[in-house]
């Protein structure tokens, strides 16, 4: 009687002929591959038991070994900087990252703001993540993943992290499970220190959006993010200028207390595209803190945020020379 090794395939009667990828037999042990790609968790475990169970079936063999696997998914890393805090970038962020899925993309979001980690609060939920091993598994929010070290430490509970602690959690953070998610946010702490430079050589961003007001202080230090982008070869995708305008909400009358344009203005100096304009809005301020982020509803709020999607995906789309 030939060994089982020695016939070309014993496993010719297995269901789920597309998925197999490799398949063996050696000392009445069978060895198989099984592609998972697409399969929720339920689905991948009945194909695995099928696939066994058939395995088993055949003449020689008395155990079966199966593999699931499955290829990742096609990921785009953006990260999202400002070269000064307090000009709303985590709140551009979490809107941007919405509108995104609302545009119908799959969407995660890191909050790396190691320091001032505030998208739980944007996002309306104090839910932990749960995790599988090492591995965290990201919580859901406005239809979107995501995940911020404000969901790991005590509300009013300081960090004092130095750098390699806080480029260690961002590292758990990019590593975390982030399943189908096509497109991956990262709301950067302000300047460009360690976490910065941590996610650059790690990661390595497709692109990178920079948030500014309009004044001259701002933009400053927006020059220098766009700068340290440049020089660690990461695509700038563009610039946001962020309470460019305010309407008074009792004689609608419009004003600019941080200016106008200047965003716009530097983008273009720099050779750098710019994705548009937001207000200073107290309904972005109001939804913001009540965790109901308002690019999740419809307005003129909302309309601005998908706008900015609109040209950050053109930006994404377009090959970078």
């Amino acid at each position: 009687m030939p060994d089982m090794a020695d016939i070309a395939d014993p496993l010719s009667e297995l269901p789920h002929e597309q998925r197999i990828r490799s398949r063996k037999v050696a000392n009445g042990v069978a060895t198989i591959i099984v592609d998972a790609t697409g399969l929720s968790a339920s689905d991948a475990s009945k194909v695995e038991e099928e696939v066994r169970a058939a395995a088993l079936r055949t003449a020689g063999v008395t155990e079966a070994r199966i593999a699931m696997t499955a290829a990742q998914p096609h990921r785009i890393l953006v990260a999202i900087g400002s070269g000064k805090g307090g000009v709303g970038k985590s709140t551009v962020s979490a809107n941007l990252a919405i509108a995104l899925a609302r545009a119908g993309k799959k969407v995660g979001l890191i909050d790396a703001d190691v320091y001032g980690p505030s998208q739980p609060t944007l996002l309306g939920t104090s839910k932990k993540p749960s995790a599988e091993g090492e591995t965290l598994i990201p919580v859901e929010a406005h239809a979107i993943r995501f995940l911020s070290l404000g969901q790991l430490v005590s509300p009013g509970h300081a960090l004092a992290w130095r750098g390699p602690m806080a480029t260690g959690a961002l590292a758990k953070l990019v590593d975390a499970d982030w399943g189908d998610s096509e497109l991956l946010l990262v709301d950067l702490p302000p300047g460009t220190g360690d976490v910065q430079l941590s996610l650059i050589q790690r990661s390595r961003p497709a692109g990178a959006i920079i948030v500014s007001t309009p004044q001259d202080l701002s933009l400053i230090d927006a020059r220098r993010a766009v700068d340290l982008f440049n020089k660690m070869s990461v695509p700038v995708l563009g610039i946001i200028e962020n309470m460019a305008t305010y309407v008074c909400p009792n004689c609608g009358e419009e004003s600019h207390p941080f200016g106008s344009g200047g965003a716009e203005k530097a983008a273009a100096e720099m050779g750098v595209p710019f994705l548009g304009r937001l207000p200073l809005s107290l309904v972005i301020r109001e939804a913001s803190d009540a965790g109901v982020p308002p690019a999740a509803s419809s307005g003129p709020d909302s309309d601005a945020f998908a706008a900015i999607a609109t040209k950050l995906l053109e930006a994404l789309e377009t090959p970078v020379h």
